[in-house]
């Protein structure tokens, strides 16, 4: 699998040397903030050598993915996205892959772990709903050097309790200064020193509290977890198939 990198921070650079080990080739790699052997865009690289047959991964940051994502749309590379913080555009850029006919997978968190993690609190989410003694809330701490607050993780994890849960229609994500209203899941978040990721949520009643928690030990599960998802999408675009997929293709 021939890939291009969008993004050379600590994501990229692991991503790069996992990719290596099992057998890939970094065609190119696209940062324009890095100095040396780096393409500052992907029409640099398309110019010099040709993109045809490789899979991008970006994991750039929230001011640049949105139009990494555009740019790889109008060429036809398929990319996976693992920058967080661009939501807000994702049906506008998701029109955008359809009618270009090109492919794109993304996913808030590509660890395993995480992904499991979403079954499992929409399980209990929704068993937990009829019994209006337990209250639900969350939170998430990441390093201090995470570009976005809240995470996109943290991001999926409330949209899935709201989900599943009808009593609750609102996601507060500021300090409350008051009492939660019984519709809201309040959702806190900490950013100190190198923590990888951890995410949890809280099941709380006056009897006991039931807590579904994920600490990520480092960033390894995230890499093989991108790495994984480039090579369904590689086999899927020859396999002719376009369009926006998700870790859900993945994991079938």
């Amino acid at each position: 699998m021939k890939i291009i990198l969008s993004g050379y921070g600590k994501m990229g650079q692991l991503i790069e040397k996992r990719a290596k080990e099992k057998g890939h080739e970094i065609a190119a790699v696209i940062d324009p903030v890095k100095n040396g052997d780096f393409f500052k865009t992907i029409g640099d690289f398309e110019k010099k050598h040709g993109a045809d047959g490789c899979i991008a991964l970006d994991f750039s940051n929230p001011g640049a993915v949105e139009q990494n994502i555009r740019d790889f749309a109008e060429r036809r590379i398929p990319v996976v996205v693992g920058t967080t913080g661009w939501y807000g555009k994702l049906d506008e850029l998701s029109a955008l892959i359809e009618r270009k006919q090109s492919s794109m997978l993304w996913a808030s968190n590509f660890s395993l772990g995480v992904n499991l993690l979403y079954r499992a609190v929409s399980y209990c989410a929704a068993l937990i709903d009829p019994y209006n003694e337990y209250d639900a809330g969350g939170y998430e701490i990441h390093h201090n050097q995470k570009a976005d607050s809240p995470s996109g993780t943290a991001k999926t994890l409330a949209e899935l309790v709201l989900k599943n849960m009808k009593r609750k229609t609102n996601v507060v994500w500021d300090k409350l200064d008051r009492p939660p209203n019984p519709d809201e899941l309040h959702f806190a978040s900490l950013r100190v020193g190198s923590e990888p990721g951890v995410h949890g949520i809280i099941f709380d009643s006056p009897a006991d509290s039931i807590e579904i928690k994920h600490t990520a030990r480092n960033r390894e599960g995230l890499v093989y977890g991108a790495i994984a998802a480039a090579e369904w999408l590689e086999k899927a675009t020859r396999a002719g198939k376009h369009g926006v997929f998700t870790m859900n293709d993945v994991l079938g």
